[in-house]
């Protein structure tokens, strides 16, 4: 696991028309042979596509890949992004929708008695509870009281950077007793869900929207590239039966600057890092993501992407490794087999053993 340095630099890509698709912590590079629709290329026969839209999960979804037709392809994207509208509301936990019982109505309901919920939220639901149990309480959906008190200073102090302020530290203990997970009671059998402390809430966004890309990405065809605000999705090699190239961002770059790149045939890759959602306090950098232990954001990485089979569990993955040193998240990747990048506060990389073989390196 020998540190690795100099990022690699990239060129942006453009909606539809690019050589090279740019994601958010992660991106797809460009074939390495053929033209797609010609006899040498990975989509003989086929044209390549790519489609953006911007609604779900509060962030920029793409989708790549080949077909027969435009038409063959724009029918797969809408009924990908019909399906992920659902979850995407099923999963909100700030906005209300039409007939839909949501995370924000349980939130609403806290200590009023349970609520009936679409067997997507339990199921949701439940494989928290594993992860939470599996990654020793990094990974906390019941931590909302703390993480609205980070929010609402985070929104704050970027809107006004002269008055930023962190939040209190007893306004957090305090918090931090209403976080933990004997308070969620999912009833499988009767399709509800309760909390039972009134001060207590859910926050689901360290595993939702990976939970929800996997479950999605379950019912597309082979072959396609999915990014739901990084969280990237390989559905199969590409019709050729070669890799997808996928890189990971430079946390001191741009958006196409990558440290190194990635060559898959399957599974996904989720990055959670200290560069997208931050701010500032008496110039020191506060991210979004919260160690349940410390209550502050932990200082071990820049950033951590995770390669695994299922979207959900790297996207929980991720968010423990972030507050994790090496060996213990080590460790942790031991008991899924999954594989990670490390990159540390001076930009030194490190990577777990097995992830060697998927990096890739030009005419190898």
């Amino acid at each position: 696991m020998s540190p690795k340095r100099k990022p690699l630099q990239r060129a942006a890509a453009l909606l539809f028309a690019a050589l090279l698709l740019t994601f958010t912590g992660c991106a797809a590079e460009p074939d390495p042979a053929g033209t797609p629709g010609g006899t040498d290329g990975p989509g003989a026969g086929q044209e390549r596509y790519q489609a953006q839209f911007l609604e779900l999960f509060d962030t920029v979804t793409t989708v790549l890949g080949y077909a027969e037709s435009e038409e063959e392809f724009s029918e797969t994207v809408s009924a990908f992004r019909d399906e992920l509208r659902e979850y995407h509301e099923l999963y909100d936990i700030y906005n209300e929708y039409e007939g839909v019982n949501n995370i924000r109505t349980i939130n609403d309901n806290a200590g009023k008695g349970p609520v009936e919920v679409d067997r997507r939220i339990i199921d949701l639901l439940l494989f928290c509870r594993d992860m939470y149990e599996r990654t020793d309480g990094r990974t906390n959906v019941m931590m909302g009281s703390v993480l609205s008190l980070w929010h609402d200073a985070r929104e704050a102090g970027i809107y006004d950077p002269n008055a930023a302020e962190l939040p209190s530290d007893s306004s957090l203990a305090e918090a931090a007793g209403h976080t933990g997970f004997d308070a969620l009671v999912i009833d499988a059998d009767a399709g509800t869900v309760e909390i039972t402390d009134s001060e207590a809430s859910l926050d689901v966004g360290a595993v939702a929207k990976g939970y929800a890309v996997q479950r999605v990405c379950e019912g597309l065809p082979a072959g396609l590239l999915v990014s739901v605000g990084g969280n990237v999705c390989a559905t199969g090699p590409k019709p050729d039966g070669s890799d997808w190239v996928v890189g990971v961002q430079d946390p001191d770059g741009g958006a196409s600057d990558y440290v190194e790149r990635l060559s898959i045939p399957d599974g996904c890759i989720v990055s959670s890092g200290d560069y997208q959602r931050y701010y500032v306090v008496d110039g020191e950098r506060y991210s979004h993501i919260i160690d349940p232990e410390t209550l502050y954001p932990p200082r071990y990485w820049r950033a951590v992407t995770v390669y695994y089979a299922d979207s959900g569990v790297s996207d929980a993955l991720s968010t423990a490794l972030f507050c994790l040193g090496r060996e213990e998240g080590q460790a942790l990747l031991d008991e899924f087999g999954a594989e990670a990048l490390w990159i540390a506060q001076d930009g030194t990389i490190y990577s777990s053993p097995g992830m060697d073989e998927f990096l890739y390196r030009e005419n190898e």
